[in-house]
């Protein structure tokens, strides 16, 4: 099947897709640690409050 789509640069294609598989597993292993990390920080405020408080500083 391949064959017949020599117009395909498939060693680019398998990189990109290989590139992008790679980015969201690490972002979703950095998520889970800032999960965690926030977890034990034992904050009760939430992110859009944070932000909010942020901005209302400036």
């Amino acid at each position: 099947m391949m064959e017949e789509m020599k117009e395909i640069n498939w060693q680019e294609e398998i990189r990109r897709a290989v590139e992008e598989l790679v980015r969201n597993k690490n972002r979703e292993k950095l998520l889970a640690e800032a999960k965690e990390i926030r977890k034990e920080m034992k904050i009760s405020v939430s992110s859009a409050e944070l932000i909010r408080e942020d901005r209302d500083a400036r």
